[in-house]
């Protein structure tokens, strides 16, 4: 699988994390959302300063970024946090749009799971878009078993994007 390490996230990797991931919702998105809807999210929780702060200030219910790197540059990113005792949850994870099928998003997964796991994870939790073609297929075949659909976290009062709530224990 390359020559790739993962790691948690240090203040250097703030605008690869920041790249990887508005350029990987843009590529997810750019068929089923908006370019305002896109580019609002992408302002909202991909901007220099809140990862920045995400990185130096984890909270509750936030184990911080993991990025994947290749050559001190990073390819991928992963993040998310406990929201219950035994519950996980992975509240984002982008790679480069050209980097599909390497084998980086597994590698992220499975490190952010072996995190979850030793604070007391047995079941991880992950809400992806309905229809994301690129994420649903990817959960599916690590083992994520649909749950249930709800109103997507960022909609505003007159959007009504739906996400899927998917689940695995781990």
């Amino acid at each position: 699988m390359g020559g790739f390490s993962v790691q948690r996230a240090h203040l250097q990797h703030v605008e690869g994390i920041s790249k990887v991931c508005t350029d990987g919702y843009r590529s997810t998105y750019k068929e089923s959302h908006s370019k305002e809807y896109i580019d609002r999210i992408n302002n909202e929780f991909y901007n220099f300063d809140r990862i920045s702060k995400e990185i130096t200030e984890p909270g509750d219910g936030w184990d911080g970024w993991f990025v994947a790197l290749e050559n001190n540059e990073v390819v991928g990113a992963i993040g998310g946090g406990m929201f219950d005792q035994n519950k996980g949850e992975i509240y984002v994870l982008y790679l480069d749009p050209n980097r599909r099928d390497e084998g980086i998003g597994t590698l992220l997964l499975d490190a952010f799971t072996k995190v979850q796991k030793e604070k007391g994870a047995t079941e991880q939790w992950v809400s992806v878009a309905k229809g994301n073609q690129k994420g649903i297929p990817f959960y599916e075949a690590r083992g994520f078993v649909f749950h249930n659909e709800q109103d997507s976290f960022a909609n505003n009062h007159d959007e009504q994007f739906i996400s899927n709530r998917y689940r695995r224990k781990v």
